[in-house]
């Protein structure tokens, strides 16, 4: 059977950029890891690093080889950590990732409730909106949404909720620009969008009634990267803009926003969350997991 330390050694020495610098992380001898690293490819049969006086780069093979021996190292690790408070009240620092939609939403609620659950657990949230490298940049937890839910094979993901993003306006502008009873007729409203081309162009694909579809490609007059700032944007006026179902239904009832071509819309998103495999092991980021996927889907915090 394969000596599971050799993996580790070799993780560690690819992580660190080498032997040195793994020695020290790991209080063993420089030669005693060379040695170890170069048993391990003579019984794998293929190198997995390149040497050389200057620096050390991996293989395709050793690339490949990486990622399961760290994945096994850090499940080691996250094992320890749940055996080691399995007697005890879950404690640590649980690092959770969100859009500022959903934390604006209701997830700025939710946490005081679990920490006054669990007063021995400490949170840590990131309200960003780009992309998240869970596992380069040390996060367990992300929530989402997005059209699909991502293949990945050291990532698990559980889903709480669909959105539908609508369009919607103010009824000054409306009353200024409209009507507006066709997909064609959207070309008189000024808007309001996420992003843009580097043409400064943005598109809206849209679904409607009995399968049909209409691509609106515009430049808007106001662009922003967080849905709340367009949501005061519509509110103000500035323009048409897409926002998710949830966020502007209570505008929508009070007649502070009007809804834009009912019937039509961008396909819907899934709501959901996603952590590394290893990390759910550990008690607080377990405790985490299930609160969240508790509470998210209840009729009093439902936000999808």
């Amino acid at each position: 059977m394969q000596d599971l330390n050799d993996m580790v050694f070799f993780a560690e020495v690819a992580e660190r950029g080498g032997f040195a610098a793994a020695s020290r992380a790991l209080g063993i001898p420089k030669s005693r890891l060379s040695r170890r690293v170069a048993e391990l490819e003579e019984r794998l049969g293929v190198q997995l690093m390149q040497r050389s006086t200057r620096r050390l780069s991996l293989t395709p093979a050793g690339e490949i080889y990486l990622r399961h021996a760290s994945a096994m190292r850090d499940a080691a690790q996250a094992a320890a950590e749940a055996v080691a408070q399995v007697q005890t009240e879950p404690s640590g620092l649980v690092r959770l990732t969100c859009p500022v939609t959903i934390s604006h939403s209701g997830l700025a609620q939710l946490i005081p409730l679990f920490m006054a659950r669990y007063p021995a657990v400490r949170v840590d949230i990131r309200v960003i909106n780009r992309p998240v490298d869970l596992i380069e940049e040390g996060i367990d937890i992300a929530l989402r949404v997005r059209p699909t839910i991502e293949d990945s094979t050291v990532l698990v993901a559980k889903t709480f909720g669909h959105s539908r993003g609508v369009l919607v306006a103010s009824p000054a502008l409306l009353a200024e620009h409209g009507p507006i009873d066709t997909p064609a007729d959207l070309a008189k409203l000024p808007t309001a969008a996420m992003s843009v081309n580097g043409e400064g162009r943005a598109e809206w694909r849209l679904e409607g009634p009995e399968g049909r579809s209409h691509l609106h490609v515009h430049t808007p007059r106001y662009v922003a990267d967080d849905l709340a700032t367009l949501q005061f944007g519509a509110l103000g006026g500035v323009g048409a803009t897409l926002l998710p179902d949830y966020m502007c239904s209570a505008d929508v009832e009070a007649g502070r926003l009007v809804r834009v071509l009912p019937g039509w819309g961008p396909s819907p998103v899934v709501a959901h969350m996603v952590f590394p495999t290893r990390r759910a092991l550990v008690p607080a980021v377990r405790r985490l997991i299930d609160f969240l996927s508790e509470h998210l889907q209840s009729e009093q915090m439902r936000m999808f």
